[in-house]
């Protein structure tokens, strides 16, 4: 994925209580479909752990072996 799709709008933020923010989370939220959030949150734990699938492999190397 492009870095630059993630960058930070820093003018988007503003200030609320926590209970306030809470409730306008839930909502937003639930509004958006399943496969919307699973996207949501693969894009966070990219950004997170620093993940590009462009660049990964497999940790372990595996071997085939003949059945007798």
């Amino acid at each position: 994925m492009e870095k630059d799709k993630f960058k930070i709008d820093r003018r988007a933020f503003s200030v609320v209580s926590l209970k306030e923010q809470e409730e306008e989370e839930k909502t937003y939220w639930w509004d958006k479909t399943p496969y919307e959030r699973l996207c949501a949150l693969e894009t966070t734990r990219q950004i997170i752990y620093g993940y590009n699938p462009d660049t990964e492999r497999l940790q372990r190397v595996f071997e085939v072996v003949k059945r007798s």
